[in-house]
């Protein structure tokens, strides 16, 4: 059965990232339903308005917008109500709530989540430093990181150490590899927070087989053995209890699920140094 579809625009005054975000967090509570997006990043004059109004005729659906200029923000409303067309702003009972426990009126201002002020530029720090610092690279300097991921190959510690880069925590991975000692700088490490991850044997193999397929390298080895893989994830699990690491089953988690937890432990870690 065909899912059914309608159109969903997406209007702000940004760069429509949260909007996306939210718009898709919500369809995914919709079985058998298909939203075809249309961004529209960056509507900040009447011009653009039109253009979105325009756009909205001819193609009927639900709008979504985060707009902050009262202008436009009429302009899109009345528009829409015009069509007859749901126009929702998405992020208002959150500001209203928020403005009336703080006491404060919101500022107004479109894209201030986006300035370029020194939490951005943590941010793209971070970024540098998980890349530099992916699958085992410059050990030198583990000590600086925030969070190290241990893990055996295909547990998404590369992934895993973006998102948490763009959450701005400096995130380093290290490969648990059969009988190849973790680097001694690891070890020696006393400021990160070091959390192994580990995944299901019959899933770790399934995944690793994609992957050689898609290499061009079909031949079996240990690597996806279900036994040898199966001894690879005790043994690792084993070291990650003997070292008090906490640790992270990975089989039926996304990645921003993953660096959830993450986030939760380092959280935790860092209220009881505190």
């Amino acid at each position: 059965m065909e899912p059914r579809s309608f159109h969903l625009h997406l209007v702000s005054d940004a760069t429509g990232e949260t909007l996306g975000s939210l718009a898709r967090a919500c369809m995914a509570q919709f079985e058998g339903v298909r939203s075809i997006e249309h961004l529209w990043p960056m509507v900040r004059n009447d011009r653009q308005g039109a253009r979105v109004l325009a756009a909205v005729k001819a193609e009927p659906g639900v709008v979504l917008f985060t707009i902050v200029d009262d202008n436009l923000r009429a302009a899109l409303e009345e528009g829409c109500n015009a069509l007859n067309i749901p126009c929702i702003p998405v992020l208002d009972p959150v500001i209203h709530a928020l403005a009336a426990f703080l006491g404060m009126k919101s500022r107004g201002e479109p894209g201030r989540q986006h300035a370029l002020d020194a939490e951005y530029f943590h941010r793209i720090e971070a970024m540098q430093f998980a890349l530099a610092h992916d699958d085992g690279q410059s050990v030198h300097d583990l000590n600086k990181a925030d969070v190290i991921l241990v893990g055996v190959s295909r547990t998404s510690k590369t992934p895993t150490c973006i998102y948490l880069a763009n959450r701005g925590l400096k995130a380093a991975n290290v490969p648990f590899v059969p009988e190849i000692p973790l680097p001694a700088e690891l070890l020696e490490t006393t400021r990160p927070l070091i959390v192994g991850l580990t995944n299901d044997p019959g899933r770790l193999v399934q995944v690793r087989r994609n992957r050689l397929k898609l290499l061009d390298q079909g031949r079996e080895t240990n690597y996806v053995d279900p036994d040898a893989v199966r001894d690879e994830l005790e043994n690792a699990k084993r070291y990650f209890t003997r070292r008090q690491w906490p640790v992270i089953d990975v089989t039926r988690r996304s990645i921003e699920e993953t660096a959830a937890t993450v986030i939760q432990y380092h959280a935790r870690r860092q209220r009881k140094e505190a």
